[in-house]
């Protein structure tokens, strides 16, 4: 099984593009089966910076996805 950082919260943000449940980009998401084991790791790895933006967490809190 390939590890995801899917959290079942599939909305991406209008202006950054990023996914507001795991911080991927619609082109990440879509070729995360293919991305080899090292470029997975690499990319989960930059997935906490990118929820962490001020923007990123304002729309997450409007989406009710932080508590």
């Amino acid at each position: 099984m390939i590890e995801t950082p899917c959290t079942g919260i599939c909305q991406l943000h209008p202006k950054t593009g990023l996914c507001l449940g795991c911080g991927r980009t619609g082109s990440e998401i879509g070729a995360w089966s293919a991305l080899s084991r090292a470029d997975r790791t690499a990319l989960m790895a930059e997935l906490p910076a990118r929820l962490e933006t001020a923007e990123m967490k304002t729309a997450r809190r409007r989406a009710k996805i932080d508590a």
